[in-house]
C-alpha cells in the first residue's frame, strides 16, 4: 500500500496545488476556454519527482480537482486527469533516469526535460478527449490549439520551475537519508 510519508505528501501537495492555483485561474490566456497561466503546474512535477508518479499523480488530479471545483463551480474529468499526469510522468521518468542528485546539473537537466515531455502528454491527454468526447471542441484545430496554449505554457513553467523546486528541496535536505 502506502507509506505515511506519501500520503501526507499527497495531501500536502492536493493542498498546495489547489491553493495556489485558485488565484493564478484567473489569468485566463486569450481565445482558448478556460487555459490560465499556472506556474503552479510544477507543484505535481515535484511531488512526482520527489514522492514518485502515484503521489504527483494525486496530487495533479486531487488539487486541479478542488481548484476547478472553487474557481468554476464544478470539474473537467479529463483535464483532472491531465494534471495528474503531470505529475505523474516525472514520477515514471525519475525512476527511469535512476535518481539523479537534483543538486547536479545532470539532475536539474533530466527534470526539465522531463517537466516538458509531462506538459505534452497531460494537456495532450485533456485535449485530445476533449475532441474525442465531444466536451466544447468540435475540430482537431481546436485540440491543437488547447494543447499547445495549455501545453506551452505548462511547458515553460515546468521547465523553469520544477529544477528550483528540486534544487532547493536537494540542498535543504542535503545529508539526510531519504527513504520514499
Amino acid at each position: 500500500m502506502f507509506s505515511t510519508k506519501q500520503i501526507v505528501a499527497m495531501a500536502v501537495g492536493t493542498a498546495l496545488y489547489a491553493a495556489l492555483t485558485i488565484p493564478f485561474n484567473a489569468l485566463q490566456i486569450p481565445g482558448v476556454w478556460l487555459v490560465a497561466v499556472r506556474p503552479t503546474v510544477a507543484i505535481p512535477m515535484f511531488f512526482g519527482f520527489v514522492f514518485g508518479p502515484v503521489t504527483g499523480f494525486v496530487s495533479g488530479l486531487l488539487g486541479n480537482t478542488i481548484a476547478d471545483a472553487v474557481s468554476w463551480g464544478g470539474f473537467f474529468w479529463n483535464w483532472d486527469i491531465g494534471n495528474g499526469l503531470l505529475g505523474a510522468v516525472p514520477g515514471i521518468g525519475y525512476y527511469v533516469v535512476k535518481r539523479v542528485d537534483w543538486a547536479k546539473a545532470r539532475g536539474l537537466v533530466s527534470a526539465a526535460v522531463l517537466a516538458v515531455i509531462a506538459s505534452i502528454v497531460g494537456m495532450g491527454f485533456a485535449a485530445a478527449t476533449d475532441y474525442m468526447f465531444q466536451i466544447g471542441l468540435s475540430t482537431v484545430e481546436a485540440a491543437l490549439a488547447e494543447l499547445y496554449t495549455a501545453g506551452a505554457t505548462d511547458a515553460v513553467n515546468g521547465l523553469i520551475l520544477t529544477p528550483i523546486l528540486l534544487y532547493a528541496y536537494a540542498t535543504a535536505t542535503a545529508g539526510r537519508a531519504r527513504r520514499v
